[in-house]
């Protein structure tokens, strides 16, 4: 990612403003996000879902034991795209402050003030000499008393809620498949295949079990579920 020269001098450090009111170094988290492993995240009336590629990226590693999908509570899941050891620190951030507030308050926490509590701390590695912005973008989703949830949280600090979202290095083509077939009246099953459908349009291959990881959250139960390789074979089918 390139900035040409106007850029020079003003990506050094993450406390300078160039002339034209951008921060550089939030603007390379952005890239590292963009490179990551498509991640796709739907809410519908039913609930809310996960769906997220996994790569073999290399014949000795055991590519069973790499997760794309955490449980943070157990109302709330995650899925990020970017460097994955930002990801790691921050999912067990969000597991702390859900804790911490089922603690507090006797009550599970919301997706969107869980969110805001991730950002927080992203936003603050934007403004301190000496830090990077974290190089990773996450997708919550959840169920809580406002019902099915989906938030996005950015480098930046930024979050917001959506009713699909992607993440990673097709993330464009999935938008656009979304876009266009996106309905918000849909069963937990027809989200899940709708996630499924987006992804296998961006890969534009063979999608087998192996190199998917599902995880889905529904208005009836409100228990955050990851599916095994089985349950992902029939979704296939």
């Amino acid at each position: 990612m390139s900035f040409g020269p106007p850029a020079m001098g003003y990506d050094r450090a993450i406390t300078i403003f160039s002339p034209d009111g951008r921060i550089y170094q939030v603007e390379y988290a952005f890239e590292a996000v963009r490179r990551g492993w498509t991640t796709i995240g739907i809410k519908s009336r039913s609930g809310a879902a996960v769906v997220v590629e996994k790569r073999r990226i290399s014949p000795l590693i055991d590519h069973n034991a790499i997760q794309k999908i955490f449980i943070i509570d157990e109302h709330i899941g995650v899925s990020f795209a970017g460097i994955a050891s930002d990801g790691r620190v921050l999912i067990d951030y969000a597991r702390l402050a859900a804790i911490r507030h089922r603690f507090l308050y006797d009550e599970p926490i919301t997706v969107e003030y869980l969110a805001k509590q991730i950002c927080d701390v992203k936003q603050a590695y934007t403004q301190h000499a000496g830090v990077r912005p974290f190089g990773v973008a996450m997708i919550l989703v959840g169920v809580d008393f406002k019902g099915p949830q989906l938030y996005m949280t950015e480098p930046s600090g930024r979050y917001m809620s959506y009713y699909a979202a992607a993440l990673g290095e097709k993330s464009q083509a999935v938008t656009e498949f979304l876009e266009r077939n996106y309905k918000y009246d849909l069963t937990m099953k027809e989200t899940l295949k709708l996630g499924i459908e987006a992804l296998s349009k961006a890969l534009e291959g063979k999608m087998e079990a192996s190199n998917l990881e599902i995880g889905y959250v529904d208005v009836e139960e409100k228990k955050f579920k990851i599916l095994t390789l089985q349950e992902i074979a029939e979704l296939l089918q």
